[in-house]
């Protein structure tokens, strides 16, 4: 859908990417700001822009590297936090104005393609420029297309919005102290919030040229409070915090936004500073002071930071993990390192002692049995985190598997929230045992039972801590399964036989009790005795009959209804032995035959009875990884319809999912 100016459309709550394209050689420099209900940022870490890439939330997120004539922003809708009522996407430059470059475009894309689109094409001869914004309505989100423009730069964009910066070429501000670690709180009448409203110092006119009068920012201007008069001509705004400032001062515990750090004794002034209830937040970018100071202002630094000024700070240990570590600069304070850099996220250190929440530093309430209660604040947060984590963590488990990046990035995701790993695999294990008891059918789907798959297998049940009697009965399984496909490819163990004539350079195999079962004209005839593999022939020796049958004769071994049956080229060359595990014979016994023709495969060969990886998928996704024919979702195996032994193809139409138990009703009726 193509905007015009001022016009609006609803976007999905998802994960969007903002794409700013122009054609010039011009370098925009993309921003974003996160605004409130009031129409300001919360604080200075509410602003999005080249020296802070990244909103703590991760709701917004800057590209800092993208394609030749674009700026890109990712925006996560689902991320951003509730009292965040807008979002602001705007663009500036260094050199020239906006009205010198040509094909100026804003896109929103979607993970199914471009949502929105904005063209401007009558923007003014302003450096910096709002694009457009994000906004709730009834709960959904919508994108307003604005265009509108400041010439004075991103300083005078981002102070509109309440943002305080240190460019001597910012609007000068109103000159009361600013608490970093205030709270705003809706006031009890609106008079009351004009009054004491820090962003609506002045008219927006007056601040920034080219300013349209609509200004989708809202200010609500000041208002003199009864019996105060202007004095030199102060704006209503002014005197309304001078009457704050001049208000008395009550000392009461307060906390940042996002930080756990408990910060007693600060100063607090009624209606400006007072906190509904007690709240964290992460330090502002650039200061790491761990105490508060609440006569001091700050400014965000617009001027772009260069690294080669500074010796960067040394990696934390294991470089290769991200995670949160004590800031180098100030060890009070705990700093996320993401892999590869130290960001600017920060947050205070909890007290030690089990009176405050790990988490966010809260004071806990005591249980009336001695103790302390959860966070319940922390664990509502947790709580509906972990629920559009948990359908993230499907995707890349079925995707990719509990390996790589995207696995990496996932577990990286709940330690940047500070969420124990626990919770985490808490959350995921029914999804854990479904994907493991996946990998296992896949794995038998052919028969073979690979080291790869083995490994795979060992490595799932690791990273999603899983256990029980389950897991222990698919581990013998697997364990089984890998033990028969050695076998089979000629991995044979070496059976020492004392007392057995053997021919020169003949090793045997396989020495284990047998039945030899002859099918004679009055019924079976059963005899006891010994089967003995080698490398060269099969022997069986019994109370009253022997066999020796040289590989040269035998055409094939397979295992047949409890027993191990031979083929061989002579109509009355075969035998039928009965032993306590025919599968592991007749894997044993095909080994060896495959050795002494030469049939092992080759590597890169497919067997027959090899199903295509792609084929195992269709399967599955057709019979909805069920069994067909009860609907059981345990022990299930790939079963041919029609036998690859009569002639049937190992193609999806002749595949099925059975559990174990249809498998061996379906097998006794053929």
């Amino acid at each position: 859908m193509k905007l015009s100016k001022g016009a609006n459309a609803a976007v999905p709550t998802s994960l969007l990417a903002v794409v700013v394209s122009w054609r010039s050689e011009h370098t925009v420099d993309a921003h974003a700001l996160l605004l409130d209900a009031s129409g300001a940022v919360r604080s200075d870490r509410d602003l999005v822009f080249y020296n802070a890439p990244r909103h703590v939330s991760q709701a917004v997120t800057l590209d800092q590297e993208p394609a030749p004539g674009t700026a890109r922003l990712s925006v996560s809708l689902p991320r951003t936090e509730a009292d965040v009522d807008r979002i602001v996407v705007s663009g500036s430059l260094e050199d020239g104005t906006f009205g010198d470059i040509h094909g100026l475009t804003v896109a929103v894309h979607s993970v199914d393609g471009a949502v929105v689109t904005f063209e401007i094409d009558d923007a003014a001869a302003v450096s910096a420029l709002m694009f457009g914004e994000f906004y709730r309505r009834d709960g959904q989100w919508r994108f307003r297309a604005i265009g509108q423009g400041w010439s004075s730069g991103l300083a005078g964009l981002v102070t509109e919005f309440g943002v305080q910066v240190n460019d001597p070429s910012a609007p000068a501000r109103t000159t009361h102290p600013t608490n970093p670690f205030r709270v705003r709180r809706p006031a009890a009448n609106p008079s009351a919030r004009e009054r004491l409203s820090p962003a609506g110092a002045e008219p927006a006119a007056e601040r920034s040229a080219g300013h349209d009068p609509t200004s989708a920012r809202r200010f609500a201007h000041g208002s003199l409070p009864s019996g105060h008069s202007a004095r030199n001509g102060e704006t209503p705004a002014e005197i309304g915090t001078d009457l704050a400032e001049n208000a008395p001062v009550q000392r009461e515990p307060v906390r940042t936004d996002d930080s756990p750090g408990r910060l007693e004794g600060t100063e607090v002034r009624p209606g400006v500073d007072t906190p509904a209830r007690p709240r964290t937040e992460v330090l502002d970018r650039g200061d790491t002071s761990p105490l508060p100071r609440p006569h001091t202002h700050r400014t965000v630094d617009l001027h772009r930071h260069s690294r080669d000024t500074a010796p960067p700070a040394p990696p934390p240990p294991h470089p290769e993990l991200a995670d949160w570590h004590p800031d180098p600069g100030n060890p009070q304070t705990m700093r996320w390192w993401d892999g590869t850099i130290w960001t600017e996220d920060r947050y205070l250190r909890p007290p030690p002692g089990d009176r405050h929440c790990a988490r966010c530093g809260n004071t806990l309430r005591r249980k009336f049995f001695g103790g302390f209660a959860p966070c319940q604040r922390c664990a509502q947060e947790i709580e509906e985190y972990l629920v559009h984590w948990h359908t993230r963590a499907w995707r890349v488990l079925t995707g990719h598997g509990p390996r790589g990046p995207e696995w990496a990035d996932l577990w990286a995701s709940l330690r940047y929230q500070r969420i124990d790993a626990e919770a985490g695999r808490a959350v995921l294990r029914d999804a854990g045992l479904s994907y493991v008891e996946r990998l296992v059918t896949f794995a038998f789907a052919d028969g073979e039972v690979r080291h790869a798959e083995l490994e795979l297998f060992e490595h799932a049940v690791t990273e999603l801590a899983l256990g029980g009697p389950l897991i222990e009965d698919l581990r013998r399984r697997m364990h089984r399964g890998h033990t028969l496909y050695r076998l089979r490819t000629g991995d044979l163990p070496i059976v020492r036989t004392p007392g057995l004539h053997l021919d020169p350079e003949e090793t045997v195999h396989l020495d284990l009790p047998a039945t030899h079962v002859r099918q004679l004209a009055r019924g079976p005839k059963f005899t006891e005795g010994r089967l003995i593999g080698s490398n060269k022939k099969l022997r069986f020796v019994g109370a009253d009959t022997g066999i020796e049958m040289p590989w040269s004769r035998v055409v094939s071994v397979h295992a047949e209804q409890g027993t191990v049956v031979l083929a061989a080229t002579s109509a009355r060359g075969g035998a039928t032995f009965a032993v306590d595990d025919p599968d592991y014979v007749s894997a044993a016994l095909e080994g060896a035959l495959r050795v002494a023709k030469r049939l092992v495969l080759t590597p890169g060969q497919r067997d027959t009875r090899s199903i295509p990886q792609e084929v195992k998928a269709e399967v599955w996704q057709r019979d909805g990884g069920r069994c067909v024919e009860c609907g059981d979702g345990h022990y299930l195996e790939f079963d041919h319809v029609i036998p690859l032994s009569r002639g049937g193809a190992t193609s999806a139409a002749n595949l099925q999912i059975l559990c174990r138990a249809c498998n061996r009703a379906k097998g006794a009726r053929i």
